[in-house]
């Protein structure tokens, strides 16, 4: 069973049924639109919701709808996190085994018939949290995704993982963004910071950012060595390409050999544990560089109306 309302001029809000529990969704795309859309799924981080998540960014992933031609499904975690396969994480949703997995396959099911969005064309982007839980669906048998953007996360270590880490199955672009400064999930992996692990209940051993850039690029099958090249892809905002905005700068590490998907590590020396844009993330999380997320995730992960493709 479903149920929307609209929650603004260009968004409704969504109930769906899965399982014993009422889920939730804001939905951003209009039901008329050409059918074989991209659906971007929005996973927010600990303690926030979807709305929450497009509150502080500004919106900004919203051009992926309006320029793009995808619509742009923004989920609600169980009390607010994603059960995220991490093997040390006390979020309500593991306490109470919630099955995030078919949430999501729902949602593709639904959004199919609503918005006649592609199955085959679901992309996430997830922040924190929900960026792990991003990396368990790139994982699962029979992955929905066609593409990842991974911010402020990385990896655990295998034994930390409670999914096998292996040659994916279906390999698909992955682009990670992480700031080199970001206390809560360190930039150089390891331990679970102490404070995190008492605040948002979650411990374990990670992977650095560029760790979990190298892992994913061998699970894609790429042996080529990474290019590290300055982050001239898309341009900043009168400036011709990106330099040093506040107070932080930006490169990109490519994983990439013929006939097989990208991953990209975008680093943001100084940023914090922050989504880069328009808008910027409370100062107690560190520096948000003005990096356009939504132009990389349109660019590398191929998102944009069907007319387009080619």
């Amino acid at each position: 069973m479903t149920h929307a309302r609209r929650t603004s001029d260009a968004a409704d809000r969504v109930g769906i049924r899965v399982g014993s529990l009422n889920r939730t969704l804001v939905v951003v795309g209009s039901r008329e639109g050409p059918p074989g859309r991209d659906l971007v799924l929005a996973l927010h981080g600990s303690g926030q919701s979807g709305s929450g998540l497009r509150r502080v960014t500004g919106a900004a992933l919203e051009v992926l709808a309006t320029r793009d031609g995808a619509v742009l499904a923004y989920l609600d975690g169980y009390r607010g996190n994603w059960n995220d396969a991490r093997r040390h994480n006390r979020f309500p949703a593991r306490r109470r085994d919630v099955d995030d997995v078919a949430f999501v396959r729902a949602v593709v099911d639904l959004l199919t018939f609503t918005h006649h969005i592609d199955p085959r064309r679901v992309h996430a982007v997830g922040y924190s949290n929900g960026g792990l839980m991003a990396l368990r669906l790139l994982h699962e048998g029979e992955s929905p995704l066609a593409g990842a953007a991974v911010v402020a996360m990385t990896m655990p270590v295998p034994q930390d993982f409670l999914l096998p880490a292996g040659p994916a199955t279906r390999p698909v672009p992955v682009l990670l963004l992480h700031g080199t400064a970001d206390r809560v999930v360190p930039y150089g992996g390891g331990r679970v910071p102490w404070w995190v692990r008492v605040v948002f209940q979650v411990d374990g051993t990670a992977l650095s950012a560029p760790a979990t850039a190298a892992y994913l690029a061998r699970r894609n099958g790429i042996l080529a060595t990474p290019v590290l090249t300055p982050p001239d892809l898309l341009a900043a905002p009168k400036q011709g390409r990106w330099a040093a905005t506040r107070g932080t700068h930006v490169e990109h590490l490519t994983y990439a050999q013929d006939g097989l998907p990208p991953v990209v590590l975008v680093t943001v020396h100084r940023g914090g544990h922050t989504i880069p844009g328009p808008r910027r993330a409370p100062a107690r999380l560190g520096r948000t560089a003005a990096v356009p997320t939504a132009d990389l995730v349109a660019r590398l992960l191929g998102v944009g109306a069907p007319s387009c493709r080619t």
